[in-house]
C-alpha cells in the first residue's frame, strides 16, 4: 500500500456512481457502467476493506473519504514517531557511550594515527564510519580497470547517499575502466548528480580519503584474502597523500567527456605507457596489470605493436622502441585501445571481489 494505488479504476467509478445515486447497490452501478455484476462486487469489497462504504447487510451507504484517511493514517503515523523515539534514543545511548570509549581509548594511549587492520570486516567498519561522518569531501583512487556490477551497484548508493548530504565526491580510475560498459553506466549515473570522475593511464595504488582526516591505504596482498588496510589520521601523512591524488588527477581526463580531444589524449596516453612499459623489458601479465587490463588483452596490444615494428622477438621490439622514441615516433604505432576483456582487471578478473563493498576495494590490491 506505500506505492501502489489503493483502487482501481473501476472501484473508483464504482464509489463515484454510488455518490450520485446516495446508495451502493450492485445491481443498479453494474448497469450505470455497463460492467458485470460479479466485478462490481469486487470493487464493493476494495471500497469496503477501505472503510469507504458503510459495513453490514444491506445496500451500502458511501463514507467520507476525510474520516478513512484519518482511520489510516494515524496508526502509521503513531508507528513512525515511536521509530523515531527508538531512533533518538539508540542515538543518545551510543553517543554517551561512544564519548567513553573515546576518553579511555586516549587514556590508554590507543588514539594512535595509524592503525594496521589486517582482517576485511574491520575495514569495512571502518570504512562505513568514515562515510558516515564525512561532510565535505571523498577522494579515491581506483586502479585495475573496470569493476564488477555488484561492486558498483554497492557503490552507487553509498555515493548518491554522500552527494545528497553535499559532500564533494571525485574519483580517478584508469583509462582501461572506459572500456567496462558497466563501469560507464555508473560513472554516467553518479556524474548526473554532481561527482566527478577522470581516468589516468596508471595509478599506483587504491587510495580513500574522507574529509581530508582519515585515509585507508591497503596492505600488501598475499595470498587469496583481502589484505586490509592501513587507516591514517596522521596530518602530514593524510595531507601528503591528498597532494599525491591532486597531482594525478590534475593530468587525469573526464571520464565521460566526449570531446575528440580527450579521447585522443586518452589513447596517446595508453599507448606511450605500454611502450614504455615495452621498452623496460616488462612481461605482458605485469603490463597488464599496471595498466589495469585483462592480460589477453595486453598481449594483443603488444602483438599488433610488434607486427607494427616488424620484430620478431620481445628484445628486439624493445630496442625498436627504444630507437623510435629517440626519434620522437613511436608514438604513432598503435591505433586506439580495444574494449577490455569484460571490463576486467589485469587477471581478468574484477579489481575488487565479490562480497566486497565498493568502498572497500581498498583492502584489495593486485
Amino acid at each position: 500500500m506505500e506505492s501502489q494505488s489503493l483502487l482501481d479504476e473501476l472501484a473508483v467509478d464504482a464509489y463515484r456512481s454510488a455518490l450520485r445515486a446516495g446508495v451502493f447497490i450492485d445491481e443498479e452501478i453494474a448497469s450505470d457502467l455497463g460492467v458485470e455484476r460479479a466485478r462490481i462486487a469486487e470493487a464493493r469489497s476494495a471500497l469496503q476493506d477501505l472503510r469507504l462504504l458503510s459495513p453490514g447487510v444491506g445496500p451500502a451507504i458511501p463514507l467520507d473519504p476525510e474520516v478513512v484517511e484519518v482511520e489510516l493514517i494515524a496508526p502509521l503515523e503513531m508507528s513512525v514517531a515511536r521509530q523515531r523515539r527508538q531512533i533518538a534514543g539508540i542515538h543518545r545511548q551510543l553517543n554517551a557511550l561512544s564519548a567513553l570509549y573515546r576518553s579511555v581509548e586516549h587514556r590508554h594511549g590507543t588514539d594512535v594515527s595509524i592503525r594496521v587492520l589486517d582482517n576485511a570486516a574491520e575495514v569495512r567498519r571502518e570504512i562505513d564510519l568514515a562515510r558516515h561522518r564525512c561532510v565535505k569531501e571523498r577522494l579515491s583512487l581506483q586502479p585495475g580497470g573496470g569493476r564488477a556490477a555488484p561492486l558498483l551497484q554497492q557503490d552507487l548508493v553509498q555515493t548518491q547517499e554522500l552527494l545528497r548530504r553535499g559532500v564533494r565526491v571525485r574519483t580517478l580510475y584508469q583509462h582501461t575502466a572506459r572500456s567496462s560498459l558497466t563501469t560507464r553506466s555508473y560513472v554516467a549515473q553518479i556524474c548526473e548528480e554532481g561527482a566527478e570522475v577522470r581516468t589516468s593511464a596508471e595509478l599506483s595504488e587504491r587510495l580513500i580519503v574522507y574529509d581530508r582526516h582519515t585515509a585507508f591505504v591497503p596492505k600488501e596482498r598475499k595470498g587469496a584474502e583481502p589484505p586490509g588496510a592501513a587507516v591514517v589520521t596522521d596530518p602530514t601523512l593524510v595531507a601528503y597523500l591528498c597532494r599525491s591524488f591532486e597531482t594525478a588527477w590534475q593530468v587525469g581526463r573526464p571520464f565521460n567527456s566526449a570531446e575528440p580531444a580527450d579521447q585522443q589524449q586518452v589513447s596517446a596516453e595508453l599507448r606511450s605507457s605500454i611502450l614504455r612499459l615495452m621498452a623496460m623489458g616488462l612481461k605482458d601479465e605485469v603490463i597488464a596489470r599496471r595498466l589495469g587490463m585483462a592480460a589477453r588483452t595486453c598481449r594483443r596490444y603488444i602483438s599488433a605493436l610488434m607486427t607494427e615494428l616488424g620484430a620478431t622477438s620481445r628484445f628486439q621490439a624493445g630496442v625498436l622502441i627504444g630507437r623510435q622514441a629517440a626519434e620522437g615516433g613511436a608514438e604513432g604505432v598503435l591505433g586506439g585501445f580495444p574494449a577490455d576483456e569484460q571490463g576486467s582487471g589485469a587477471d581478468g578478473r574484477t579489481a575488487a571481489p565479490a562480497g566486497v563493498p565498493a568502498d572497500e576495494g581498498i583492502a584489495v590490491h593486485k
